[in-house]
């Protein structure tokens, strides 16, 4: 038997976290847990969420109808619904405003990839969606072309998405991005961000394959990616208007990138300084692909 009052203790429990680290101002954010079938626990609208109490908790269905509950269902739970509908071993999903996170969001900044250990297992590559008026099913549809393949989606000018197998694990995700997105900020006021080189990614991606973490790098449809720029989903970046700004792109990794140099050495005459010739390839190769990007 699913005990549903003691999944409202927990919803109340990450809605005060959520309010406590700023990830949601007033009356901000909404938490929902699937507890059936055809059944969603979900938090209240216009309620701080760190000030809930289980009572306050609605019941609704896979349409959204609210089945029972004092209070009004949060009106942004049609985002919820569709995640679950796509994923259906999702069990939560939390929505807030983390504010480093929605500066991304704000700026269409795209998040940097083969920074930091922890994000690299966790998260990988996020996504930045079209912007649309929250609250509508035009709304839920923006995060349908990248939900199957992360657990975080960061909302075009408005916040971001997070789910998992339980709340608790569906609000990590959204304070991992959170403070990663802070510590970009932080490098980046001191001058530089240094990147993994591929050997480094690469034992990242094989430890993440390891202990079980998905990532569709590890995947054949994207063995052949340059694994630090984004490759999972920049081909969204021009329809969302994502565009690197104020980080710059990491150092092109990857076979495509490995097999062109080769090729390049092999076509230049013989002779010379052959480490200035390589590091000359380099760069166009990198070139080359920044223009089909």
């Amino acid at each position: 038997m699913v005990n549903h009052h003691k999944i409202k203790q927990d919803i109340c429990e990450i809605g005060r976290r959520l309010y406590n680290k700023g990830f949601a101002a007033a009356n901000d954010g909404n938490i929902t847990v699937r507890v059936g079938e055809n059944e969603v626990l979900c938090t209240p609208t216009m309620h701080s969420k760190g000030f809930l109490k289980p009572d306050d908790i609605s019941l609704v269905d896979m349409t959204g109808k609210q089945l029972s509950g004092r209070k009004k269902r949060s009106s942004e739970a049609l985002l919820h619904l569709e995640i679950y509908k796509q994923r259906p071993d999702v069990k939560s999903v939390v929505h807030c405003h983390p504010p480093h996170a929605t500066a991304f969001a704000i700026a269409r900044e795209p998040i940097p990839q083969c920074v930091l250990p922890e994000v690299e297992v966790f998260l990988g590559d996020v996504p930045i969606t079209t912007y649309e008026t929250p609250g509508g099913q035009a709304f839920a549809d923006t995060v349908l072309p990248f939900v199957s393949k992360t657990n975080i989606i960061i909302l075009a000018n408005h916040g971001t998405v997070s789910y998992g197998t339980d709340v608790e694990q569906a609000y990590w995700w959204t304070e991992i991005l959170d403070a990663y997105c802070r510590m970009l900020m932080l490098a980046k006021s001191l001058g530089k961000v240094n990147y993994f080189d591929e050997k480094k990614e690469r034992e990242l991606l094989d430890l993440k394959q390891k202990w079980g973490w998905a990532d569709p790098r590890n995947t054949e449809e994207y063995k052949n990616c340059d694994v630090c720029a984004n490759d999972i989903f920049r081909d969204s970046w021009k329809q969302s208007g994502v565009e690197r700004r104020a980080f710059d792109a990491p150092p092109a990794m990857g076979p495509a990138v490995a097999a062109a140099v080769k090729k390049e050495v092999a076509a230049a005459p013989a002779g010379g300084d052959q480490e200035a010739l390589i590091k000359m390839i380099t760069e166009r190769v990198m070139e080359a692909l920044a223009t089909q990007k």
